[in-house]
């Protein structure tokens, strides 16, 4: 472990967020500014990813949420770097699985948003990931892949309504139970890179995300590293989160 993630883990536990989520972008610009295929970005984006999460784990954080296929998103991109993106994505799930870290980290995944618009290899592989980790009970992912916050929150509606649930039974926590992350606390922190033109969250974890803390890094997601961890979670400790008071 880091020493210096373990002392922050030590002198700031109460403190630290129980639940991140991470707006990973800027893959492709990375790539385009160093004149390189776009899919390559894509490539050492997933390699930076695996770093980081156990990164965010050494220092505490047991909740991730990770932002890494949007709907809008898969909309603009071309076939041909769609598929490239889920064959990185098959190939994740199949290093994840071999991954003894994984088993001794007890990492659970959960894959969440519109699945059933993926190719019928990659939808299988997610589920071989969600059953393979089932039982893990200490360190959860959310992977959002075809995800729209609107959408999430579209779909719970319709089952509540499927369940014939009486309009007086109806209140943010029964919603809750029907959302994609039912089984998640609220965000605390929402961490996006790539962000050089504004601050927005594209729609992610809407619900979940009313009273987060928001920091958005110019950085492109394959520079972020270790150090911009430290120094994102020093500055939401430093934070006066009121919470609505």
């Amino acid at each position: 472990m880091d020493t210096t993630l373990e002392k922050l883990k030590e002198t700031a536990k109460d403190k630290l967020p129980k639940h991140i989520g991470l707006i990973i972008d800027g893959n492709r610009r990375w790539a385009k500014k160093r004149n390189l295929d776009i899919n390559f970005g894509h490539l050492v984006g997933y390699e930076n990813l695996k770093k980081r999460l156990f990164d965010f784990f050494d220092a505490g954080i047991h909740y991730l949420s990770m932002y890494i296929l949007s709907l809008e998103n898969a909309k603009k991109r071309s076939p041909e770097e769609l598929w490239y993106i889920y064959k990185i994505m098959i190939k994740a799930v199949d290093t994840v699985i071999n991954e003894s870290i994984v088993k001794e980290e007890k990492v659970k995944f959960n894959v969440i948003g519109r699945l059933s618009m993926l190719p019928p290899k990659a939808r299988a592989k997610f589920q071989e990931l969600v059953d393979f980790t089932k039982n893990h009970d200490q360190n959860f992912i959310n992977l959002c892949i075809m995800y729209d916050g609107h959408e999430e929150i579209v779909d719970a509606v319709k089952k509540i309504i499927n369940d014939g649930i009486k309009i007086e039974k109806i209140n943010t926590e029964l919603i809750k139970d029907y959302l994609y992350t039912k089984n998640f606390p609220p965000l605390d922190y929402i961490i996006r890179t790539g962000m050089d033109d504004g601050a927005r969250i594209s729609g992610f974890l809407l619900w979940d995300s009313s009273y987060a803390e928001f920091k958005f890094r110019e950085d492109l997601w394959p520079d972020y590293n270790k150090e911009m961890i430290i120094e994102d979670l020093e500055e939401y400790i430093r934070r006066n989160r009121r919470m609505g008071k």
